[in-house]
C-alpha cells in the first residue's frame, strides 16, 4: 500500500500499520487530527481503530516532547488541561501549543552536590549509573504517582509540570524525601523510600522554585514539544533564589499564587500535607525578576525551621513599611522588632563578636534582643543616627555567625543597613558643613582653639566633629534627617533582586 486510495477492508492490520508508520516517520503525519484525516476512508471499519491508536502512541512519542509520556489514565488532570480530545477517540487527541490556563504549575528542581558526587564517583561508575537510573526512573515514577510529569535537564536539574498546586507541592516534597531520605509527605500511596542499589547513594539536598496558577503567565509548547515562556523562566528564577538562600540545605520557593491556589484546593478535601501539618508558608515578600515583581513564599517543611511561624506577622509588617517607603521611623523600628522576635524564637545560640559591643563579650539570644532595643532607642529617642547605624553593622556581623539564622532576614538586614548608611553619609556632609559655619558657637575656650589647630590633623579633627554632631547647638537634627529622606526617596527604594541582571 503506497497511497490511502489503495485502502480496502480486506487488507491486514500489519499492512495498514506499516503504511501509517512510514507517514509518521517521514513527518507527513505529526498530529492525531492529520492521522484521522488521512484515515477517513477506513474510519468506518472498526478493525482499523486499534491500529490508529497504536499509531497515535507513536505520534505522541515523536512529537509531544516533554509531554510524550502522559496518558488519560495515568495523568488525568494534566490530560484534561493539555490535550484537545477527539470526539471519536476519547483516549487520543492533539497537544495544545499555547497554554494560557490557570491550572498549570511548573517546578524547577536542582540537586545539590551533583557535580561533587560525579567527581568523587569517577572511579566507581556504577554509582553514577545508579544515580542516573534513579533520576530517570524513580523520579518519573514518583511524578506519575503525583499526577505530574517530569523531565531531566542538564544533569542535575529537573523540570516538573503539574495540573494543580497540590500536585506540584506533593511531587516536589516527594523528590526531596527520596533524595534526602526524609519523610515529609508520609503518603503510603507514594513510596519515596529508596530500594535496591539506590540505597547506597548519599543524601542529596534539593532546591526548587514553583510557579503557576495564573492565566497571565502563559506556557508555550514548541514544535519539538519543549517548554518555553515566562512561567518556565520565573520558576527557574525562584529556584535560583532558593539556591541563594540555602546553598547547602533543601528549600522550596514558590510564587504566592501557588500558595493561594493550594489553600483553595484544600479548603474542603484536605490532602496529606494538610492532614499531617507537614508544611507552613512563610511570606518572603516581593522579589524582582527582570523587571517583574513577584510576590513569593517559602514552603517550610523542616521541623527545626518551624520557629519562623512566630515572627511571620513581624516580617509582613516590615515588607509593608519598605513597600510604602517609611524610612523616617517605621522601617528601622519594624526591622528591630522583627530581629527581637527572631532571636527570641530561634534555637539558643552564643556568639563571640570580633570586639565587645556595649561591654558584651558574648552575644546570646537575649543580648541580641537587647542590642536591638539599644538600636531602637538610639534611633527613635536619642536621635543618635550614628550609633543606630553602627549597631546595624554589629547586628549583621553577629547574624552571619548564628547557625540557622534565616538568610532572607539577613538579606533584608543588609539591604536596610545599606540604605541608612547611604543616608548617614549624606547627613554627615550636611552636619559637617554646619559645624564649620558654627564652630565658634559649638566649641568653647580651649576646645575652640584646639579645633582651629586640629584642622590640619585629620584624626583629631574627625573626633571633634563627632562631638560637634551631638551638640544641642546644631539646629533641628531630626528635621534635617527627615528632610534628607524626603529628598532621596528614589534612592531609598529597596527591593531584593534575584537572578540575572
Amino acid at each position: 500500500m503506497k497511497d490511502i486510495s489503495e485502502y480496502n477492508s480486506g487488507m491486514t492490520e500489519n499492512e495498514l500499520f506499516s503504511f501509517l508508520f512510514d507517514k509518521v516517520i517521514t513527518k507527513e503525519v505529526n498530529t492525531f487530527s492529520k492521522l484521522k484525516e488521512l484515515m477517513t476512508p477506513g474510519l468506518r471499519d472498526k478493525w482499523t481503530h486499534p491500529v490508529i491508536m497504536r499509531i497515535f502512541e507513536l505520534v505522541k512519542r515523536l512529537n509531544w516532547g516533554f509531554f510524550s509520556a502522559i496518558g488519560p489514565r495515568t495523568h488525568i488532570k494534566l490530560w484534561r488541561e493539555l490535550v484537545i480530545p477527539d470526539k471519536d477517540f476519547p483516549e487520543a487527541g492533539d497537544i495544545k501549543k499555547t497554554l494560557q490556563i490557570s491550572d498549570l504549575y511548573v517546578a524547577m528542581v536542582d540537586i545539590h552536590g551533583y557535580t561533587q558526587f560525579c567527581m568523587e564517583s569517577r572511579k566507581n561508575l556504577s554509582m553514577m549509573h545508579t544515580l542516573d537510573w534513579a533520576i530517570e526512573n524513580e523520579i518519573r515514577r514518583i511524578s506519575t504517582q503525583c499526577g505530574a510529569i517530569s523531565q531531566r535537564e542538564r544533569g542535575d536539574e529537573m523540570v516538573v509540570v503539574a495540573a494543580s498546586a497540590t500536585d506540584a507541592l506533593m511531587v516536589t516534597l516527594c523528590i526531596i524525601d527520596y533524595f534526602g531520605k526524609t519523610d515529609v509527605v508520609s503518603d503510603p500511596e507514594i513510596p519515596t523510600k529508596r530500594t535496591g542499589s539506590a540505597e547506597a547513594l548519599p543524601i542529596f539536598k534539593i532546591t526548587a522554585g514553583i510557579t503557576g496558577g495564573n492565566t497571565q503567565s502563559p506556557l508555550i509548547i514548541t514544535e519539538r514539544g519543549n517548554l518555553a515562556g515566562f512561567l518556565l523562566n520565573s520558576g527557574a528564577r525562584l529556584q535560583t533564589r532558593a539556591n541563594e538562600l540555602s546553598p547547602k540545605e533543601s528549600r522550596i520557593m514558590i510564587a504566592k499564587q501557588v500558595m493561594l491556589n493550594f489553600q483553595k484546593e484544600n479548603a474542603i478535601n484536605k490532602c496529606t500535607l494538610i492532614k499531617n501539618d507537614s508544611i507552613y508558608f512563610f511570606d518572603t515578600g516581593h522579589i524582582e525578576f527582570k523587571g517583574v515583581m513577584i510576590p513569593t513564599c517559602e514552603v517550610v517543611f523542616e521541623k527545626k525551621e518551624r520557629y519562623k511561624e512566630a515572627f511571620s506577622e513581624d516580617m509582613t509588617k516590615l515588607f509593608a513599611s519598605i513597600r510604602d517607603n517609611h524610612w523616617e521611623q517605621r522601617i528601622f523600628q519594624d526591622l528591630m522588632e522583627l530581629l527581637i522576635k527572631v532571636s527570641q524564637s530561634m534555637p539558643k545560640f552564643s556568639i563571640i563578636p570580633s570586639e565587645p559591643i556595649r561591654n558584651m563579650q558574648t552575644i546570646t539570644n537575649e543580648s541580641y534582643a537587647q542590642l536591638c532595643r539599644f538600636s531602637m532607642k538610639a534611633y527613635g529617642m536619642d536621635e543618635d543616627y550614628y550609633l543606630a547605624v553602627e549597631h546595624l553593622h554589629h547586628l549583621i556581623e553577629i547574624s552571619e555567625q548564628i547557625p540557622l539564622f534565616d538568610r532572607l532576614i539577613l538579606d533584608y538586614l543588609k539591604g536596610v543597613s545599606d540604605k541608612y548608611t547611604l543616608l548617614l553619609n549624606l547627613f554627615t556632609v550636611h552636619l559637617d558643613k554646619e559645624i564649620d559655619e558654627k564652630a565658634a558657637q559649638i566649641f568653647h575656650g580651649n576646645h575652640y582653639k584646639t579645633w582651629l589647630a586640629a584642622k590640619n590633623g585629620y584624626q583629631v579633627y574627625e573626633k571633634l566633629r563627632a562631638i560637634g554632631r551631638k551638640s544641642r547647638d546644631i539646629s533641628k537634627k531630626k528635621n534635617v534627617w527627615l528632610s534628607l529622606i524626603a529628598q532621596k526617596k528614589e534612592q531609598m527604594e529597596f527591593t531584593l533582586y534575584s537572578g540575572k541582571k
